[in-house]
């Protein structure tokens, strides 16, 4: 074993040469990058469990006195999440039918939280009354019954309390749900491109949209708020009594305190207490571990199975996945799993709790040696006060764990408002367009001026000076091969990105200025990466006016337009077919195929069939159709506009990449007529007889324009252009 490496299940790597097995990293890779951390003065350790490798560096603080310094920071920043808080609690109040359930709730809460202080009591009485009964040798009759009953009332009012206090929540929540959605719906919509990929947005949008069993954000803290309350009344409620009952008793508050000590210490012991902040990765190299869990997605995942039953694969996968498992051994587990089996040992918390649990009954002990008359006594205390610790201590426990999340809570509130603030990348213009009223019917401008461009946190140009004019009404021809920046064009002109260098002119307006809606309006775009909503064909193809004016008329004359309407009415549900259905549908019992014991079938088929529901919740259609949909939506887009004047720019990316050659000529054609006067700039990496027509054809590659001009003169030019064209027109000879 090489020298800093303390063994398999706790190895540290301290040098560069540290040994590791042929399928994990190499020993120069991580020797040198601790190496390299140490050198800037951060300590991180490496250790190796199994297959797995993780990297540690502690707290630089730890162990230096900045308590005070990060309780400070730590309550500014809570402090600071107060007026979001008081926000949200009155925008519960202001949802209809909230202001009773929140009375109902919040006193059914509060009740709850004293009924066993109310149960002590009675228990304290009861021991009073056996103290009575000794000295005394007489028992109070109808005090007892009086003690009984009241014991009895407690428990009846507990369960009405609760009752109430269910109900209340069970209908908080659905109103709150429903108007959490609603803001949540609107704050994500509202996101740009650019904006909803950056890493902090998503971070935002990951803690706004936790939801713990259908309790969303604004549920679980308003929930939180009301339990530490609820702790805290039960606290003081518990003590008071039970400091009332006792204090009479010789050695009975110290029996208490020393019972209360036993109870809470095991429960607290449940905090990292004196844990100190870590930095923690965990990852593994190992080829066979990895090459395990890509056959078990391949087996798994249904995108896979056509290939794996095509390619008669299984047989092989088998063998492949045994080999690696084989190799394994003992090694196949995950981080967790290990982290979970790891030995036992004895901790300095777990002595403690052990010692504590001994207590009561050592006081007990010594109190019953110095007055063994007292005995009885002291055994009647000693059941009340076990009684009311192990309640004492559980609400203490429930205290700290809620008020040890409360930062992240509050946190959560932030974002959840704060979503809606957060600015785009693309900023809103504000000049109006078309301006006065003009008709954009005949087309509209389009300009760029040495544009250039990169995508986010990309250092390659997409675009690299990219100048060009089109008049209104002109068609454009965008050729080249993939990667080219084509789509990138298309993507400026609808401003889901800023240029980085240059400008673009829409109707001579600098597109920067114009209203976003405005622009997007008298637009109408079909991307290369088009997608499908989880909805209706019939919805998706409606999606293509946004102002929810088309009518059925109108989707059915899209889908006509688009080549889809034929294999629509084919489906069984038609345009009311869903290509992936976004509910989910439940069912239990036999699997297909079971049989009850005298034999007869029963299995959960026949109720599925009854219930409607299908074997598989997505229907299945051939790339060219999904592509179909796609045009049908756009042709939605410009039939509604095109009666309402609104649209003069039509952008198609790739519109015929997976259809036949006879579906591209009948897509081109209607295309043509489609355009009318307006204008077309439309990207193809296929040579065909719409760039005959085209009044500008951009010959693209490496991000920048090659070539341009009409088809005849780029022919003539006899450049990389007329050489692709040839080559393509071959292929058909």
């Amino acid at each position: 074993m090489a020298n800093g490496e303390k063994g398999a299940s706790g190895s540290v790597l301290t040098a560069p040469d540290a040994h590791v097995n042929d399928s994990s990293p190499s020993p120069s890779s991580d020797g040198a990058k601790i190496k390299k951390w140490r050198d800037e003065g951060r300590v991180i350790k490496h250790t190796r469990t199994g297959v797995w490798d993780k990297y540690v560096e502690v707290d630089p603080d730890a162990g230096k006195i900045l308590m005070t310094a990060t309780a400070v920071k730590k309550y500014e920043g809570m402090l600071g999440s107060v007026p979001y808080l008081v926000r949200m609690v009155k925008d519960v109040l202001g949802i209809p039918g909230c202001k009773l359930q929140t009375f109902l709730f919040v006193g059914a809460s509060l009740g709850t939280a004293v009924v066993p202080a109310a149960t002590l009591w009675f228990q304290g009485q009861l021991v009073k009354m056996m103290e009575g009964a000794i000295e005394t040798r007489t028992i109070d009759t109808h005090g007892l019954l009086l003690i009984c009953a009241g014991r009895l009332a407690c428990t009846l009012v507990q369960l009405v309390l609760n009752n109430t206090s269910t109900k209340a929540e069970n209908t908080l929540n659905a109103r709150i749900r429903r108007w959490f959605s609603q803001h949540q719906f609107s704050a994500y919509a509202r996101l740009d491109l650019p904006t909803y990929g950056r890493t902090e947005v998503q971070s935002k949008l990951a803690a706004s949209a936790d939801d713990y069993f259908g309790r969303t954000v604004v549920w679980q803290t308003l929930r939180m708020m009301m339990d530490i309350v609820s702790a805290v009344a039960q606290l003081g409620a518990e003590a008071y009594v039970l400091f009332n009952a006792l204090k009479g008793q010789r050695d009975g508050l110290l029996l208490a305190g020393v019972t209360m000590i036993s109870e809470t210490v095991p429960l607290l012991s449940r905090f990292e207490v004196f844990s100190v902040a870590t930095a923690w990765a965990v990852n593994t190299r190992n080829k066979d571990y990895v090459k395990m869990c890509g056959w078990r997605k391949v087996i798994k995942h249904e995108k896979h199975r056509k290939e794996l039953v095509a390619g008669n694969l299984a047989g092989y996968a088998a063998s492949e996945f045994k080999a690696v498992t084989d190799r394994l051994g003992d090694d196949d587990r995950t981080w967790y799993e290990l982290e979970w089996c790891k030995d036992a040992h004895i901790s300095a918390w777990t002595i403690v709790r052990d010692v504590f649990a001994h207590l009561p009954q050592i006081a007990f002990t010594v109190s019953a040696f110095r007055r063994p008359a007292n005995m009885p006594e002291s055994l009647a205390a000693l059941g009340l006060v076990q009684s009311a610790a192990s309640s004492f201590a559980w609400s203490v426990y429930e205290m700290v764990s809620r008020t040890q999340g409360i930062e992240e809570q509050l946190q959560a509130v932030c974002n959840v408002y704060e979503l809606a603030d957060i600015p785009n990348v693309v900023p809103d213009g504000t000049v109006p367009f078309p301006e006065n009223g003009e008709s954009i019917e005949s087309g509209i401008a389009l300009e760029f001026r040495n544009v250039s461009f990169k995508y986010p946190d990309t250092d390659n140009y997409a675009l690299r000076d990219i100048s060009f004019r089109l008049l209104p009404g002109q068609l454009c021809v965008i050729v080249g091969s993939n990667g080219a920046g084509k789509s990138t064009i298309l993507k400026l002109i609808v401003r889901l990105y800023d240029p980085e260098e240059g400008a673009i002119f829409i109707g001579g307006h600098d597109i920067r200025t114009l209203k976003l809606s405005d622009l997007r309006r008298a637009i109408s775009v079909l991307f290369q990466d088009y997608t499908h909503f989880p909805l209706s064909i019939r919805d998706n193809i409606a999606l293509g006016d946004p102002t929810g004016s088309g009518d059925d008329s109108h989707v059915r004359q899209a889908a006509r337009l688009g080549g889809a309407e034929s294999f629509i009415e084919k489906l069984s549900d038609g345009f009311e077919t869903y290509l992936e259905r976004p509910a989910l549908e439940y069912s239990g019992g036999p699997t297909e195929g079971s049989k009850s014991l005298s034999g007869k079938p029963f299995d959960v088929t026949a109720v599925r069939d009854c219930a409607g529901m299908k074997t598989t919740t997505k229907t299945e259609l051939s790339g060219g159709q999904m592509q179909r949909l796609a045009v049908s939506r756009t042709f939605m887009r410009s039939i509604v506009r095109e009666e309402a004047s609104e649209v003069g720019l039509l952008l198609f990316d790739e519109p015929s990449a997976s259809l036949d050659p006879a579906a591209e000529h009948d897509l081109f054609d209607r295309l043509r007529e489609l355009r009318g006067n307006k204008t077309m700039v439309f990207s193809s990496h296929r040579f065909g007889n719409l760039t005959r027509h085209a009044d500008l054809i951009l010959y693209m590659n490496e991000s920048g324009i090659v070539e341009s001009g009409s088809h005849h003169s780029l022919l003539e030019a006899e450049g990389e252009y007329a050489r692709l064209w040839k080559l393509q027109a071959q292929a058909f000879i």
